[in-house]
């Protein structure tokens, strides 16, 4: 397992604390996503057989939101 801290923008309430936790947790080999709003970002532990920090970045930005 590995660990990427990703800046995640356009974020302005729980609500979306929330759907970004949640499409990150939904991707392929992650087995843990933390979301904070301050400072805004996620970090998160996954699979790199499975995944990717790209991966992991195109998922945020499909939910709508800007990462960094």
């Amino acid at each position: 397992m590995e660990d990427v801290t990703i800046p995640v923008s356009g974020m302005t309430c729980g609500g979306c604390v929330a759907s970004v936790r949640r499409v990150l947790s939904a991707a392929p080999g992650v087995a843990e996503a933390e979301v904070s709003l301050q400072p805004g970002e996620a970090r998160v532990r996954y699979d790199p057989a499975a995944t990717t920090p790209r991966a992991l970045r195109a998922a945020i930005e499909a939910a709508g939101y800007t990462a960094g």
